[in-house]
């Protein structure tokens, strides 16, 4: 089992170069930037964890920029959104940014992508049918596809239409980095095994319940779709630092867990990377 981390990287917390470094100094595998362009004023909306919305929400970085910032900065570990607001995006423009991240960091993304929990902040970006948005985030994901993979791509659905384009540079990963959907069980693990490479279910919300009693139906479900599980590799958001959990997630077939940090400077984030660190390697052992 991979370990990776996150942070909502703001102007006011390590930031994500040094960051990434740090994970990759210590044998994480992986660094993950969240996503929300802005937090409306007036919100319905509960947040998901319960309780108040952190700031931090309303003050994070485009994920796009601080891990580009990642990439030039280190050399071997992988970089993900967790995750992409896709609903939020225009698919070619976000379909240039995926490849572009790709190719300078010679092909060590992660498209972590999600269909969002905030229904006024999609209604700023003109998303109004709340309901139907997994439907627009699959359209925009397949045409994306399109692009990456095709010289002269286009893409004709319900909600994106477009002729017959040219558009560079194609990722460095083939066919394209990998599409790992976010969601709960069952059916973020339904859009997962449909057009998916993983995925990334919450392990911290109450209600998505114990994710690692649900992977042995998403696995049967994987096979009875005709994939094989193991090309859909599950990422666990939201994990204790307990030595017990981590060997029950490891044991249930998860393959990374990533660690979420508090947007803070080094002098407090870099002793809890060493305290994590110290679980991996416990966890290696046995």
């Amino acid at each position: 089992m991979e370990f990776g981390g996150a942070m909502f990287f703001t102007d006011y917390a390590m930031d994500a170069g040094e960051f990434a470094r740090a994970l990759e100094e210590r044998g994480f595998d992986s660094v993950w930037a969240p996503e929300h362009s802005h937090i409306p004023v007036s919100r319905a909306s509960a947040y998901p964890q319960g309780g108040e919305l952190p700031k931090r929400y309303a003050e994070c970085m485009d994920p796009f920029v601080s891990l580009s910032f990642a990439a030039a900065t280190t050399k071997t570990i992988k970089l993900g959104t967790g995750v992409c607001l896709v609903v939020q995006r225009d698919p070619i423009q976000t379909a240039k940014l995926v490849a572009s991240l790709d190719h300078v960091s010679k092909g060590r993304f992660l498209f972590g992508i999600g269909g969002g929990w905030n229904a006024e902040e999609m209604a700023d970006h003109g998303t109004t049918d709340f309901k139907g948005r997994w439907k627009l985030v699959r359209e925009r994901v397949e045409a994306m596809k399109a692009i990456w993979t095709q010289e002269v791509a286009e893409y004709h659905g319900s909600l994106v239409d477009f002729g017959p384009m040219h558009a560079w540079p194609k990722p460095t990963q083939t066919p394209y980095p990998p599409v790992i959907v976010g969601g709960a069980f069952p059916y973020g693990a339904r859009r997962a095994i449909a057009y998916g490479d993983g995925w990334v279910p919450h392990g911290s919300r109450p209600q998505y319940g114990d994710v690692g009693q649900f992977l042995p139906e998403f696995f049967k479900m994987a096979r009875e779709a005709g994939r094989d599980p193991a090309s859909i590799p599950v990422t666990l958001f939201g994990i204790p630092a307990d030595i017990d959990r981590l060997r029950y997630y490891r044991d249930a077939g998860v393959s990374r867990v990533v660690v979420s940090l508090p947007s803070a400077g080094a002098e407090e984030t870099l002793p809890k990377l060493d305290q994590w660190a110290a679980l991996m390697r416990q966890l290696k052992a046995g």
